[in-house]
């Protein structure tokens, strides 16, 4: 067939974004990557997990949050070159088909069953793999974004636009997460901050005049984590789907009946690795089919199972009969722990393992910045670099580099009204 008689189609899409308004790709190649099935992926995981338990508009997805990263990253190489910095077009284009797929390898409900449905195999080890294979499928028109998203290519202020302690990603999720959840206080200025973007020997730098920027930045971040991340209901949202996916698990490595999708039913009955995802392309093509539809629909269908854990589990999910959660700054008393775990024990009749499934503590911790991970550097006129905590006058900034540790305990209501 000649080639003018072949489907011409217009990859010069734009997309109608609620937080940025019109977002236009920049390049062929990511128009192809967003129509792959990997990535269509993520229109069915949500970026916040169970967060909608709380915030009741909070559905939006790893796919929205994708193209809003893939379009701050386009301004913010815009703003570079702009200010004398080289970036070939074949640099900008890896590096945003980098930030396109920088989160490619979530799993269902987002951070919440990570390292549990697959223990041990975060996000960005999956998303390196996906783009392994991507890059096979685009005969390796993706190598140099693998570079950049590695930190293995020479001009590293490319990969700190992708990971650093501000970076597109963070800009985003923050503007993104606050609009959808309407808490106002993750609201940031992602304008001002990338306009005020510099590079000093090869390292993304903020100019002074962007000081007080990343200030409300910082804070921003600190206030988002406590009031929606880790909100004590969502917490406790969140900890009943995991309670549910390792009691699934143990079923069905003993062998019980259980339904569910075929990609769930291969991570629940198969005890996949870190190495099962080098040694053979099964992990990564069943993953590939997973998403929150095929877990919510099984707890759905658990609610009726014969196992009474698993199935008072799902009832409560699905129910939002949520347990009772406490948080405080210390470890929680054994003896209390105990004693909770005894009364459920009798109310239930269960084993002393079966008690674990409603009656669990575990801690959670914040780091609103973490100057060992990288640096927020501040360049002034006279070309001197100075962290963020240094040259801010404000002093919660540097308490804000300290972590935050709370522990939380987890039991059903009905002990808290005896």
């Amino acid at each position: 067939m000649k080639d003018s008689f072949l489907p011409v189609v217009n990859k010069r899409k734009i997309f109608n974004d609620p937080v940025y308004g019109f977002i236009s790709i920049p390049f062929e190649l990511i128009f192809d990557l967003i129509e792959h099935p990997y990535f269509q992926r993520l229109r069915r995981i949500t970026q916040l997990g169970l967060s909608y338990y709380v915030y009741p508009g909070a559905y939006h997805t790893r796919f929205h949050h994708a193209l809003g990263a893939l379009h701050l990253m386009t301004l913010a190489l815009d703003v570079l070159q702009y200010k004398g910095h080289k970036v070939t077009r074949k640099e900008a284009e890896a590096a945003c088909a980098a930030i396109l797929l920088h989160d490619i390898g979530h799993g269902p409900f987002s951070h919440t069953l990570e390292n549990c449905l697959i223990p041990g195999v975060s996000h960005e080890f999956l998303s390196s793999r996906f783009m392994e294979a991507l890059n096979a499928d685009f005969r390796g028109r993706l190598s140099l974004a693998i570079d950049i998203f590695r930190d293995n290519y020479k001009k590293r202020f490319l990969h700190q636009l992708i990971s650093s302690q501000l970076d597109v990603d963070r800009l985003d999720y923050l503007k993104r997460d606050s609009f959808f959840t309407g808490v106002q206080e993750g609201v940031i200025g992602h304008d001002r901050i990338i306009k005020m973007l510099e590079v000093k020997d090869d390292r993304l730098v903020v100019e002074e005049k962007g000081i007080y920027s990343i200030e409300k930045f910082l804070v921003a971040r600190r206030l988002m984590y406590w009031q929606v991340y880790l909100h004590k209901t969502v917490l406790a949202a969140e900890s009943l789907l995991v309670k549910i996916m390792q009691r699934a698990k143990e079923l069905a490595l003993n062998n019980v009946s259980l339904d569910a999708s075929p990609p769930l039913k291969y991570f629940l009955y198969n005890n996949v690795s870190r190495k099962s995802f080098m040694d053979a392309e099964e992990p990564l093509e069943q993953f590939a089919r997973l998403d929150d539809v095929d877990v919510l629909a099984a707890v759905k269908l658990w609610t009726r199972h014969p196992d009474t854990v698993l199935s008072l589990l799902c009832k409560a999910l699905i129910e939002r009969k949520l347990p009772k959660i406490e948080l405080r700054n210390e470890p929680f008393p054994p003896a209390r722990i105990e004693r909770i775990k005894k009364a459920v024990k009798l109310h239930y009749e269960l084993s002393q393992r079966e008690e674990d499934y409603f009656v669990y503590t575990s801690s959670t911790s914040n780091f609103a910045y973490d100057p060992e991970k990288g640096n927020i550097n501040i360049l002034y006129k006279d070309g001197r670099l100075m962290d963020i905590t240094r040259a801010s006058d404000q002093l919660n900034i540097s308490v804000l580099s300290r972590p935050v540790v709370k522990y939380y305990l987890c039991y059903p209501k009905f002990i808290a009204l005896k």
